[in-house]
């Protein structure tokens, strides 16, 4: 019985080999790949509609190191560069190569301990004792946080993003194209640089600077200005100069406005 078994296996092993080229089963990763470079050289990442329809691919961790290993973007991306180089030169800045999200590692468990960054923050700012979603405790489901986005005060975490003060599109925009992966990750991480606040308005707000983008709640607006241009100086990001005269002026404005309270 063993023998039978054994010779169907190997008469298995047979087909799949005839069946399948062995440089598509070749090309398949045990991890599940960040881009796949399909059989006509075309890299698609995982926002892009044929990510999950290419089956035979090589895989890259992004989409430049497949670029630079002679493949090319889909049409739309190129489209994205040309709107990208469009409005760079409308605000008299260099343009920097597209923004990838998937080169900025982020919520990263870097102790090991199954809590992400988000999870993390999500512990340590609740102003009540957390519930978790399992026995593991790897990940929040409620608490007590306090947005001041919109000044509110929620108690689901998935009610919650975790928003990065400056963005990292923004970032990238401003001198941060040109770091390394660790240095991103750094960045990506840097709860200095992380609020909890409503899904909604972090949506809202997007990729936006302090120029385009303020927080309803007034009374946090100098707070939030002040704390975007100190992670702009710890990182040595730079605006450029039509910003630069907009976020001046905010700044006069909330100086006057603490000489005027206080």
């Amino acid at each position: 019985m063993k023998a039978v078994k054994l010779f169907n296996a190997v008469l298995f092993l047979l087909f799949l080999a005839l069946v399948i080229p062995f440089d598509r089963l070749a090309a398949q990763p045990i991890n599940p790949p960040k881009v796949k470079q399909s059989s006509s050289g075309i890299c698609h990442d995982s926002g892009s509609g044929s990510f999950n329809r290419t089956k035979y691919y090589k895989p890259f961790n992004t989409l430049a190191n497949c670029i630079a290993a002679g493949g090319r973007l889909p049409k739309v991306k190129t489209k994205q560069i040309a709107l990208a180089t469009d409005e760079a030169i409308g605000q008299g800045r260099p343009y920097s190569r597209l923004y990838d999200r998937g080169e900025w590692p982020h919520w990263l468990d870097n102790d090991k301990d199954c809590q992400n960054t988000r999870h993390e923050l999500l512990i340590k700012t609740s102003t009540k004792p957390v519930f978790f979603k399992s026995v593991q405790q790897c990940q929040v489901l409620a608490g007590q946080w306090y947005d001041p986005y919109s000044n509110t005060t929620f108690t689901v975490s998935k009610d919650l993003d975790l928003d990065h003060i400056v963005p990292l599109k923004f970032a990238h925009g401003h001198g941060a194209n040109k770091w390394s992966r660790a240095r991103k990750a750094l960045f990506a991480n840097d709860t200095d640089n992380l609020i909890l606040a409503q899904a909604s308005l972090n949506r809202q707000k997007g990729a936006k600077g302090i120029n385009d983008w303020l927080p309803p709640n007034h009374p946090y607006r100098c707070q939030y200005i002040s704390h975007f241009n100190r992670i702009m100086t710890k990182y040595d990001l730079a605006y450029i100069p039509s910003e630069q005269r907009i976020v001046d002026r905010l700044v006069k404005a909330c100086d006057k406005y603490v000489v005027k309270v206080f």
